[in-house]
């Protein structure tokens, strides 16, 4: 798993590209592309923005600079977008869902310092105690980026 969230990017330039392919060289309808965003929600919420999503890529791309304040802002308030008003929504609902194993956590924070979610504001925690759980966040676009740097494997995505 550790190794796909790595590669998050080129997997999202090439799933970009296809549909870009789709909707312009084979004329698939955008009814198409916002119904397979739809069912990416209801299976693992607002996934589609930062897995799936062409525009999404580029403006990660234009933002790249790690742990730059404004690509932590953009993830935060980025707005504009019918697929990620929905996914956000079905965050809260979608079928699989960061859990954390508090046994093998040692609560080191660093899934909190990769969230911009929970780098931006207090009131979200991954691992603290009577936080808001950012990913369950109508702004949570399942980076999966608190995964990749748990050092325990104490965040999982499961249903």
């Amino acid at each position: 798993m550790k190794n796909i969230i790595k590669n998050r990017l080129i997997l999202q330039g090439i799933i970009g590209l296809t549909i870009y392919v789709s909707l312009f060289v084979f004329n698939i309808s955008l009814k198409w592309i916002v119904l397979a965003g739809i069912i990416t929600g209801i299976f693992v919420g607002k996934a589609f923005c930062r897995w799936i999503c062409p525009i999404g890529f580029f403006m990660e791309i234009l933002f790249s600079k790690k742990n730059d304040k404004s690509k932590q802002l953009y993830m935060y308030y980025k707005a504009g977008c019918p697929i990620a008003w929905i996914n956000g929504i079905l965050n809260r609902y979608s079928l699989f869902k960061i859990k954390r194993d508090i046994n093998s956590c040692r609560k080191c924070g660093k899934c909190d310092n990769v969230c911009y979610i929970a780098s931006l504001n207090n009131d979200y925690s991954l691992y603290r105690e009577n936080k808001k759980e950012p990913s369950l966040d109508f702004k949570c676009s399942k980076c999966l980026e608190c995964i990749k740097e748990c050092p325990n494997n104490s965040l999982k995505l499961e249903i």
